[in-house]
């Protein structure tokens, strides 16, 4: 078990401090919650409020996006005159959702339409030349791209020799020169004023919904029993879940829980997520499902699926996929060891500060997943490669704090493609540049991370005392979701806490068992995975917990529990300043 490190938030000012008082005498609320909403930004009661009570009616103006009125009046234009437009978008989660959202709102107005999702297999990331020359022999003259194509110059530029325009609604960074499609949307783009960075794919393409509506004297209200398909891109592309996004999850979330279409109630059933689902549910428990269906068969699928209006079809959609996502783990398992095994009998790969793998047969569906698991076990920016098309094709993974696009884009020469964010990107490069590659990437790696980087960290909110938690307080916390990237569940430190009574272990791997502290009351305690600390646990010694609130409902009772994320015995090594 690697040793994790438990960092604080910068300690508040003096000010900052000041304000959190003001603020829980505001709120009459505890100056530990005031505290946590003053370290995300809230400093007075108009944002609190703002923030508990988040409005659809403070989403920014789609027109502050660069290209926003290029592109909704060729969308605008080609619907006039009766041209055939195709929907086109990646076969991952976001990508799926995208095609799904915009598809389906245009084919409530329009159908001279359809979609296309190319084979991770056979066409690889992006626009492909075969969507194009399907686009040209089908009689499609506009391309609406989601969730790719912003660095598809090439692509675009054969697609115009055809007579085939394209719109490209994308969030990945930006090439040095952008394609020259009709409309290019992508707030990332250095020239775009838009006040919101982080939105998915998906989201991009709801602002191009968003702004067509408002051009074409549409109630926005037909809009949104899409934000369910919305929140899902959100949570699984790992965005940040502040501003703009934060709106659009809290909304989608109300109608994911109320009155989810057909698809997603049949993957909500199928994957026996029955309380609430927040952020975590469907990261885990959604996200995969829809992966799914492109890692092992064709991302059509999860389309079809998430299109289905019918509850009885949609369940034997949902039942096909879910059986995609059983092969999918078997594939991820069985590789994950096998890549686990080369980095342990490798003395060059163990001892380097990244991890490049590659073997022929692997799955390419999968080796994202696998380079996140080998990551748990080594932490350390990590790319798992296999073959595909004659090339080796790979996906990489990063750490907190390192950007691995960067050190990726450092090798271009020996890349044939790439593209991605600053913690996870793709790339194709000839096989026979595997070694040289792994050796720059590894020089350029080592030569900026910094070693705490090397160490999984913890991000802790706060140290406290546990008779200051109840369900007041955890009422009050509940509401500062939903939780994600930019506005994590709070994660609190409690020092010297004893056992309260003998622990119980759970399917040989999982641990409960109930702490207090002082004249506490004893809390519940589970951690997950975990049961090799029952001996240390036993030792009568006193020890520090990091953890955040959960609640557990059990024969219609229900109690505050403790999802422990570390544990620390001995002498108290984390400690925040006073």
């Amino acid at each position: 078990m690697i040793e994790k490190r438990w960092i604080p938030v910068a300690e508040p000012t003096s000010e900052q401090r000041a304000t959190a008082v003001d603020l829980a005498a505001q709120l009459n609320v505890s100056p530990f919650l005031a505290t946590l909403l003053v370290q995300r930004g809230v400093g007075d009661f108009e944002a609190a409020r703002s923030f508990f009570r988040p409005d659809l009616s403070s989403l920014h103006d789609p027109f502050l996006m660069r290209d926003m009125d290029k592109a909704v009046e060729r969308l605008t234009s080609a619907m006039a005159a009766g041209e055939k437009i195709l929907v086109y978008g990646d076969y991952d989660v976001d990508g799926t959702t995208s095609v799904t959202m915009f598809y389906g709102f245009l084919r409530t107005l329009y159908d001279q339409l359809d979609y296309y999702i190319p084979d991770r297999y056979t066409e690889g990331y992006g626009i492909s030349t075969q969507g194009i020359d399907w686009a040209k022999e089908n009689g499609f003259t506009l391309i609406v791209a989601l969730d790719c194509g912003i660095k598809s110059v090439d692509k675009v530029a054969y697609a115009n020799t055809l007579g085939v325009d394209f719109i490209i609604c994308d969030h990945h960074r930006p090439g040095e020169v952008l394609p020259a499609a009709a409309a290019v949307l992508d707030p990332k783009r250095d020239d775009c004023a838009y006040p919101y960075k982080g939105l998915t794919g998906c989201g991009v393409g709801f602002k191009l919904l968003h702004a067509f509506c408002l051009q074409n004297g549409l109630d926005l209200e037909v809009l949104y029993p899409y934000l369910d398909l919305l929140v899902v891109s959100i949570a699984s592309d790992i965005v940040p879940v502040t501003g703009e996004n934060r709106v659009l999850a809290y909304y989608g979330l109300q109608r994911l829980n109320t009155s989810p279409r057909a698809g997603l109630k049949a993957l909500i059933q199928i994957a026996g997520l029955r309380n609430v689902l927040d952020i975590t549910n469907v990261v885990f428990g959604l996200g995969p499902r829809i992966n799914a269906a492109g890692r092992i068969k064709h991302a059509r699928e999860a389309v079809r699926l998430l299109l289905c209006e019918n509850e009885e079809e949609a369940g034997e959609f949902a039942t096909q996929i879910n059986k995609h996502n059983a092969d999918r783990r078997k594939f991820d398992t069985s590789i994950t060891d096998e890549a686990l095994s080369m980095i342990q009998q490798d003395a060059w790969i163990s001892g380097a500060k990244s991890t490049v793998l590659y073997k022929e047969d692997w799955h390419k569906g999968v080796i994202g997943i696998v380079a996140s698991r080998c990551i748990e076990h080594f932490h350390r920016p990590t790319i798992i490669l296999t073959k595909s098309n004659g090339k080796a094709a790979g996906s990489a993974r990063s750490v907190p704090g390192f950007d691995v696009y960067e050190a990726i884009e450092e090798c271009s020469e020996l890349l044939e493609q790439f593209g991605g964010h600053t913690f996870a990107a793709g790339m194709t490069l000839p096989i026979e540049n595997i070694e040289a590659f792994r050796q720059r990437f590894d020089k350029i790696v080592s030569s900026r991370i910094l070693p705490e980087q090397l160490t999984p960290m913890i991000g802790v909110d706060m140290e406290i005392e546990l008779e200051e938690i109840s369900w007041k307080f955890y009422r009050v916390l509940k509401q500062m979701s939903p939780f994600g990237p930019g506005n994590m569940t709070p994660v609190f430190v409690s020092r010297q806490v004893h056992i309260a009574k003998k622990p119980t272990i759970m399917k040989e791997k999982h641990i409960k068992f109930e702490v207090y502290q002082g004249q506490s009351p004893a809390f519940t305690v589970i951690a997950f995975g975990m049961a090799h600390i029952y001996p240390d646990l036993m030792n009568g010694q006193p020890f520090d917990i990091c953890y955040h609130l959960d609640e557990n409902t059990f024969r219609e009772k229900t109690t505050l529990q403790f999802m422990l994320k570390d544990i620390k015995f001995g002498e108290p090594t984390w400690k925040q300043s006073n």
